[in-house]
């Protein structure tokens, strides 16, 4: 997830600080004033977080991975916009819309959040040189699905953690509408929250753990999907990056009895084995 640079902020002018997913658990919003650490912290995921995950992704271990990028956060980076270009080209990397900021949408107006959904696709556009076909909101409400199949263009979007599998479902003029859920338990977040993991030894057992119980699952005739969720200011920090690169030297022992890739990737394979109706959809974007 790219963050970054999208986060409530006044200086992003916003009317009051970010509160979420940072080294200060269970911090509050402050209204009307800036807040120096949390924007400190979350600085650190833009100055070296990321830098650090890039490198062990594309250079240490060359895993395809998606990036969850923030509109605004794109806009306000134009070394890490750089970077994803190269990536996305040369080290098959996604990069799927987060929306334009990383707001709790639960209570924007639709017209709001349908603007910032299309602006978003065209930041991509400008900066990237290449439109999302995947779209993550995050902090989604009741009428952000329907905004996606709106806007139109994109062949999934993960705003759901209810399935380990991609599924189907409608749009309102009945077309099938993709959706690859997410996940909130096998992710970094948990160093944020209460109870979670407290170092990258945890974090590693924790994705091993979960990787081979599914492993297995596959091995009796019914193959899942695992995601990792990973945000630049928290797993970018070194003791926490020391775990995830445990995990993926795990992933990489296991060979081809896994598949490391994309959720583009997933949904092109899904459009073209899991089309409802027996046939193979459109998958080209």
């Amino acid at each position: 997830n790219y963050e970054e640079g999208g986060e409530n902020c006044l200086l992003h002018g916003d009317n009051e600080s970010e509160k979420l997913l940072s080294e200060i658990v269970g911090a509050g919003a402050i209204p009307n004033q800036r807040h120096a650490n949390m924007e400190s912290l979350y600085d650190y995921g833009s100055r070296a977080g990321y830098w650090r995950l890039y490198n062990l992704l594309t250079k240490k271990y060359h895993v395809p991975c998606t990036v969850f990028a923030v509109g605004m956060a794109l806009e306000r980076n134009p070394p890490v916009c750089e970077s994803m270009k190269y990536a996305i080209q040369h080290c098959g990397w996604e990069v799927a819309s987060h929306g334009y900021r990383w707001w709790d949408y639960q209570n924007v107006a639709m017209d709001v959040e349908r603007e910032h959904i299309a602006r978003s696709v065209q930041i991509h556009k400008d900066v990237l040189g290449v439109r999302p076909v995947g779209m993550y909101q995050g902090k989604p409400n009741v009428n952000t699905r329907r905004l996606v199949m709106e806007e139109g263009g994109f062949l999934y979007d993960s705003d759901a953690y209810d399935d380990d599998l991609p599924y189907w479902t409608t749009t309102p003029e009945g077309q099938p509408h993709l959706v690859i859920p997410y996940t909130l338990s096998e992710n970094d977040m948990k160093f944020a929250s209460p109870n979670g993991f407290s170092h990258g030894k945890e974090f590693s057992t924790y994705l091993k753990d979960n990787l081979t119980y599914l492993l297995e699952e596959g091995r009796n005739g019914s193959p899942k999907m695992m995601s990792v969720g990973l945000h630049c200011r928290l797993v970018g920090r070194p003791g926490r990056a020391k775990g995830l690169e445990e995990f993926l030297e795990f992933v990489e022992s296991l060979g081809d009895d896994v598949w490391v890739t994309t959720r583009a990737e997933i949904a092109k394979h899904w459009y073209k084995n899991h089309y409802p109706g027996g046939g193979s959809g459109r998958s080209s974007l």
